[in-house]
């Protein structure tokens, strides 16, 4: 017996077929800014509309040049501070092997250094939220 011949290509979908077809018109700055919100966020634009309609997500316009040199500002910023801070208490070693550092100096730096790293963690934890707020867009 023969077998029954396969189509080439996707198998049919069986469920979420999208079968209805949706015109809108829109003015020539309603579309500029359509398709700007489109290229920001890297999705076609049926997916831009679908999510700003039916509410599946918010639409993140995010212009990833602009993401990626602020970050790339930020880390070189991290870098020269996590360099002074060394620097600092190399400085504070040196001074307090020679008896010669205040207390409140060490007081004082220790405050700051922990202001410092929860500020760090802060800015690490936003981060991270908004890359998972980019990949789940």
């Amino acid at each position: 017996m023969d077998k029954p011949k396969r189509k080439p290509g996707r198998p049919p979908m069986l469920t979420g077929k999208r079968t209805r077809l949706i015109k809108a018109k829109l003015t020539d700055e309603e579309f500029t800014k359509l398709l700007e919100i489109q290229k920001a966020s890297g999705m076609s634009r049926m997916e831009v509309i679908r999510r700003r309609v039916l509410g599946g997500g918010a639409v993140v316009a995010v212009n990833t040049a602009e993401l990626l040199t602020a970050l790339d500002t930020i880390g070189a910023e991290l870098g020269r501070a996590g360099n002074n801070i060394n620097q600092l208490a190399r400085h504070a070693n040196v001074l307090n092997r020679q008896g010669r550092l205040a207390p409140e100096v060490a007081t004082e730096f220790n405050r700051l250094f922990t202001d410092y790293i929860r500020i760090q963690r802060e800015l690490e934890k936003n981060i991270r939220g908004l890359l998972r707020a980019m990949k789940h867009s």
